[in-house]
């Protein structure tokens, strides 16, 4: 039977226009929001769609009152709306998923803002950009697109380098960078197949999927200790070796002291001076020195290398510095802030040498509380180079001829402590994970390095120092000013994390006391010393830890929190950070009697020394993974002990207790259910037979792999506890 022509029109029609709800609504906004002034009915919004037929009309106008009950339309006559939503602009930093879409976080929007992966024009993971906000939809998190990149957060990236019949991309190490970089035929011919390189994009066409890239250096073949080490330095924008013209500087500054320079200087040289530093340190920044007043008296001397006194200000040695902003310590090495003939050797506080020091002098009674102070520049010789287990060794009774003088050091040391505690100081003391490696770079085995005596009595006066210095500058005296200052700063605990933590812990029978701020810090600790020993104590030391807030540098002085100390500041180690040399500058500064320093420039240097700091950090944890997983390696089919230290939606995490070695069973992988992520409850469920796996819980693993390039070890469950 012939159709007629009417039912040909609504066929061809509803076929062109049959959108589900939620594209219809789309598309009725994106007329709305070309047309904002004009007030339309359903017919109006048909034609523009060129959407003909009763039914999908009526379609369109039963969507019409449901975008306006949702507050996306106005009906300001009866079946005639107008658009409600002005159009929306929020700034932010990209959050790249490794399957190319993103979150955009930004401080405009309480909510994390997804941008699809074809709408993000090439933005890549922290870029700084301009978003354009979709008309928000109820019960729905908020979407949008990337209309403009503000700043590239970087255009570098570190990788390996694949050749396939005259075809080369270089595969990018980082899991934040889902897009493999394209090497033009002239860029092949710079490098080897299984290299890693620095490489730049330097184009990416509007349509192409991958962004094309030139070699910008060739770091070695992959899988090489020092390729390895310097391709993580890389990543996260460290650099690993000085430009030739500052060693050139380095090596003009002359290593001898006139007499003119200790004429200016506090002379310590005839005083018991001692440094306890790691056996293998090199770059001794601080010493203490110690003096009997009698009556039961002590002349404490906090002696920091004098670093101000060799770099001066703009200097090529100072921009250096202040690019760098720390020394980086990876599994295998250190990679110094200055240049070694300083950092090792000029500036270096090694014994029987004259070494130039600013200092803070301190009086202290058999209690430990501060009688006088004094600070300035001094010249100290340090009569003895301790390592920590020396040091140690006599505070648990080994004779030595300077036990009297490391005794009374530790005595005032723990006294300090016991006053900081009490005055609310949190005791984090975490295990770190140490190796012994041989010549070559390679794990022989793994041990952990807990703070003992001998560690918290340098922390104890580096700490008093650093106090001091802060409370001397930053509380000003009658009639003065405030003056410009670099602080170190913590702020309060996450609330939502810190509640979130206390919910976790009652599993293991723990409870945090949160009813008031001052019964936050006395709780932590309390938790804290009844952990140690159990199963969950790392577990419940991490997370401690990441509820609350990243210590950061600041002219603007808040306070230190984990502290309690109302002012900080970082005096102890210029040597391998920065902040510690503009403090050493501004103090001298004040104690000559000048005026406060402008404030913009010293914040801006705060600022980079804080981002430094995080980089250094995220590369320090980036090398022990790569041992961690290359120590694995011969491991690989043996099973371990372990312990549920993350869960994800994507499966969970498990530290192998003997190694303290992290790695992933995925979801995937665990075929006895359907599990499901209770992000609330820190754990998997499974679907049918409700088992879980929770953080804490105890597991067998076998290890299945162990893959250096991304620095990940998988897992299989053997048997559960």
């Amino acid at each position: 039977m012939k159709k007629n022509k009417k039912e040909k029109t609504e066929i061809r029609t509803k076929n062109a226009y049959n959108w589900n709800k939620r594209q219809l609504e789309t598309e009725i906004l994106n007329v709305f929001a070309e047309n904002s002034k004009l007030i339309l009915n359903y017919r109006q919004i048909s034609k523009r769609l060129n959407v003909k037929g009763d039914a999908n009309q009526q379609k369109i106008n039963l969507s019409l009152l449901d975008l306006a009950k949702e507050g996306l339309l106005q009906e300001v006559s009866k079946g005639r709306f107008i658009y409600t939503v002005k159009e929306v602009y929020v700034t932010g930093r990209v959050d790249l998923t490794p399957k190319g879409s993103a979150y955009i976080v930004s401080e405009e929007s309480e909510e994390d803002i997804f941008v699809s992966q074809r709408n993000l024009r090439h933005a890549l993971n922290d870029d700084l950009v301009k978003v354009y906000l979709y008309a928000r939809r109820k019960g729905r998190q908020p979407e949008g697109e990337v209309v403009e990149i503000l700043e590239k957060a970087k255009d570098v990236f570190v990788g390996t380098v694949q050749i396939t019949k005259g075809f080369a991309f270089v595969l990018p190490d980082s899991n934040s960078m889902p897009y493999d970089i394209f090497l033009p035929p002239k860029e092949i011919k710079k490098v080897e197949h299984g290299f890693k390189v620095l490489v730049k994009i330097s184009d990416w066409p509007e349509k192409a999927k991958n962004p094309i890239g030139e070699i910008v250096e060739v770091l070695g073949k992959a899988g090489e200790n020092d390729t390895e080490m310097h391709a993580i330095m890389a990543e996260f924008n460290l650099p690993y070796h000085f430009p030739e013209k500052v060693i050139a500087d380095s090596e003009l500054i002359p290593d001898n002291i006139t007499e003119e320079e200790i004429a200016k200087r506090r002379d310590f040289r005839n005083v018991t001076t001692l440094t306890i530093d790691p056996l293998d340190a090199k770059d001794f920044d601080d010493a203490l020195s110690i003096k009997s007043l009698g009556e039961n008296q002590w002349e404490i001397g906090v002696h920091i290398a004098d670093v101000s006194h060799y770099v001066q200000p703009g200097s090529l040695i100072d921009k250096e510095a202040i690019r760098r902003a720390t020394s980086v310590y990876l599994v295998d090495r250190v990679v110094p802030m200055l240049p070694e003939r300083l950092s090792n050797y000029i500036c270096s506080l090694r014994p029987n040498e004259d070494k130039l020091c600013f200092s803070a002098v301190f009086k202290l009674n058999q209690k430990a509380e501060i009688l006088d102070q004094w600070f300035g520049r001094t010249i100290i010789n340090s009569n003895r180079r301790f390592t920590y287990e020396q040091a140690q060794a006599i505070i648990e009774g080994e004779a030595d001829e300077l036990s009297p003088e490391m005794l009374t050091l530790n005595d005032l040391a723990q006294k300090l402590r016991s006053n900081r505690f009490k005055a609310g100081s949190i005791a984090f003391d975490k295990v770190e994970v140490k190796f012994n490696i041989d010549e070559k770079g390679k794990p022989l085995g793994v041990y952990f390095k807990e703070s003992k005596d001998s560690n918290k009595l340098i922390e104890e006066f580096m700490l008093l120092a650093n106090k001091k210095v802060a409370e001397f500058i930053g509380k000003p005296q009658k009639g003065q000013k405030t003056r410009t200052f670099v602080y170190r700063i913590h702020d309060l605990p996450n609330q939502e994390k810190l509640f979130a933590f206390s919910h976790f812990i009652e599993r293991f029978g723990h409870r945090l006391n949160l009813a008031n701020e001052k019964n936050i810090a006395p709780s932590i600790n309390k938790l804290l010393e009844s952990v140690k020993g159990k199963p969950e104590q790392n577990v419940v030391e991490t997370l401690a830890i990441r509820s609350m807030a990243k210590a950061e540098y600041s002219t603007d002085n808040i306070g230190h929190y984990g502290l309690a100390f109302d002012f900080y500041t970082h005096f102890t180690s210029p040597i391998r950070r920065f902040p510690d040399v503009m403090v050493h500058r501004l103090l001298q500064c004040y104690l000559d009697g000048d005026a406060s320093k402008p404030k913009t420039k010293f914040e801006e240097w705060c600022k980079i020394s804080s981002k430094q700091e995080q980089m250094a950090a995220k590369a320090e944890r980036e090398s022990t993974k790569y041992k961690q997983v290359e120590f694995m390696k011969d491991k690989v089919g043996k099973t371990f002990d372990g312990v549920i230290s993350g869960v994800t939606e994507w499966g969970i995490f498990v530290e192998i207790s003997e190694y303290k070695t992290e790695g992933l069973v995925r979801m995937r992988d665990l075929t006895d259910d359907h599990y499901f992520f209770d992000e609330e409850n820190f754990c998997l469920i499974g679907r049918l037979y409700k088992r879980k796996y929770q953080l804490g819980d105890k597991l067998k693993v076998t290890v299945t792999r162990a893959n250096l390039e991304k620095k990940q070890l998988d897992f299989m469950i053997a048997e559960m506890d």
